[in-house]
């Protein structure tokens, strides 16, 4: 199920390869995995999904988020995915919450408004009040 976030990007749990052509026909251009690999029985490595995305044309990135939390570096590789998407990109990780919340930490970073960044991931089914410290410092780091 993809929640979209704004026109730019879109977020969902885990896709499998065979998702990938109807992502490039829906008009994704990109693919972000925040999912480390074998972090759950049976989920599709994240080099079947890059491979599944190079041959639709689609980008790829792997930013794999683990429950240890966001650094710094995750948020400025977000942040270079974004810009160098030319089009839509969906964000992926077990229930898409990683994604939401890398996604908002990157826009934070490049100075969006924490308000309005909340406000897109409620909209969305996405609670960032917990992220909040977190944006407003990246935020401040720049």
């Amino acid at each position: 199920m993809l929640r979209p976030l704004d026109p730019t990007i879109a977020v969902a749990p885990q896709i499998s390869p065979d998702d990938v052509p109807a992502l490039a026909a829906a008009g994704y251009v990109a693919i972000v995995n925040n999912r480390p690999d074998d972090e759950e029985p049976g989920q599709p490595a994240g080099d079947a999904i890059r491979i599944a995305a190079e041959a639709a044309g689609l980008a790829y990135t792997a930013i794999p988020i683990t429950h240890a939390g966001f650094s710094r570096p995750q948020v400025d590789a977000m942040r270079a995915a974004l810009a160098a998407a030319n089009g839509p990109v969906l964000a992926y990780c077990r229930s898409g919450t990683r994604s939401c919340n890398l996604w908002a930490l990157a826009r934070a970073a490049q100075g969006d408004d924490a308000d309005a960044l909340t406000a897109k991931a409620a909209e969305a089914g996405y609670d960032l009040r917990g992220l909040r410290p977190a944006l407003d410092a990246v935020a401040h780091a720049g």
